[in-house]
């Protein structure tokens, strides 16, 4: 009598190797999702290029970054920083925090310049709050003597204190990348793919989880950076109705108020917000023109476009369009982009919904 063939062995075999490729299956999906959420290989991202013809310089970075950068470059604008001041403050969140807001550090150390509360720049909710950091930020550094002559690391550490005081000074090169664009001073130079982003990138982004959606949205984040002196609201009307100005959401502190700019209205109708910037060559008291106010505001909507689901950003001639890895400003033959009825000096933020 034959004796019996076992399928056992062979049924376990083919289990295993179902299990094992179940388990590379899960474990690539875990990577990709990875990767997208913190802007690795496939993930949604931001570039931005050298303003001067030639020049190759260039800074990538994730949508996360991108907004924290244009919160510290927006606050800066508001205290009448000049452009050197901000380019510190870039270098010195991307040395502390990579231009992320994070919940942990060394010490009691907090937030996108790794503030202590311990050592009084303010409480966990302050130092958490990306335009009170920023501000507290440049209220010290406008106290260092001299600080826009100094080495940038040298400037950096007076306010810091850090233990690794060299470390900032190889992040200059891409923080003044970033100021340029940030403020103005460059042109079409920052760029995003603008895909909205995951629940796990909007929560890590300071202030992107809020119940105000399209351009209630835009509106409120304006003010919250810019501060609501910069655009005094008092109503916009939204798909013909009127409704109230937006509410600020910076921390309420003495050290975080910007000094007042010239008041501005922002305007919205139906999915746009239109922001007026006088035309003509006048200058603030940092020197930066109407043109460069015009350019931050566009640069910054660009930096915030993945966030409040910006689709579309038009300002002097140029357009920026959401939706590819290659985004970049396009020539519209209008002044204002997007519409014979936008004037030159309108800045247009078109949201998705």
């Amino acid at each position: 009598m034959p004796e019996p063939t076992s399928t056992t062995p062979k049924r376990r075999g083919r289990l295993f190797r179902f299990g094992a490729a179940f388990v590379v299956l899960c474990a690539l999906a875990g990577y990709l999702v990875v990767q997208y959420v913190t802007g690795g290989t496939g993930a949604p991202g931001c570039k931005v290029v050298s303003g001067q013809q030639g020049d190759a310089e260039s800074y990538e970075f994730t949508p996360e970054q991108a907004v924290n950068a244009a919160t510290i470059a927006a606050v800066g604008t508001g205290r009448r920083m000049p452009e050197r001041a901000i380019a510190i403050a870039l270098a010195t969140s991307l040395q502390e925090s990579a231009l992320r807001n994070i919940q942990h550090g060394d010490r009691d150390s907090l937030g996108l310049f790794q503030q202590r509360p311990s050592q009084g720049w303010g409480t966990d909710k302050q130092i958490m709050d990306p335009t009170y950091a920023a501000g507290i930020f440049y209220e010290h550094l406008s106290k260092v003597p001299g600080y826009m002559e100094l080495p940038l690391t040298v400037a950096a550490q007076h306010v810091q204190r850090s233990g690794y005081p060299e470390a900032y000074a190889k992040h200059e090169p891409d923080a003044t990348l970033l100021a340029a664009a940030l403020t103005g001073q460059t042109t079409a130079t920052l760029t995003c793919d603008g895909r909205p982003e995951t629940t796990a990138q909007a929560t890590a982004v300071e202030g992107s989880a809020s119940a105000a959606t399209g351009t209630d949205a835009v509106r409120a984040a304006l003010v919250r950076d810019f501060g609501r002196d910069a655009f005094q609201e008092t109503g916009a009307e939204v798909g013909g109705t009127t409704t109230p100005a937006a509410t600020p959401t910076r921390a309420s502190s003495p050290t975080s108020s910007p000094t007042p700019t010239p008041t501005v209205t922002a305007r919205a109708h139906g999915r746009t917000v239109t922001v007026p910037v006088p035309e003509g060559a006048r200058t603030d008291a940092t020197g930066r023109s109407e043109e460069a106010r015009g350019w931050q505001l566009a640069h910054w909507a660009v930096a915030n476009s993945s966030a409040l689901h910006i689709e579309r950003v038009a300002y002097a001639g140029r357009e920026w369009t959401a939706g590819s890895t290659n985004s970049q400003w396009r020539t519209t033959g209008t002044a204002g982009g997007g519409g014979a009825e936008a004037s030159a000096g309108d800045v247009r933020i078109v949201t998705a919904q």
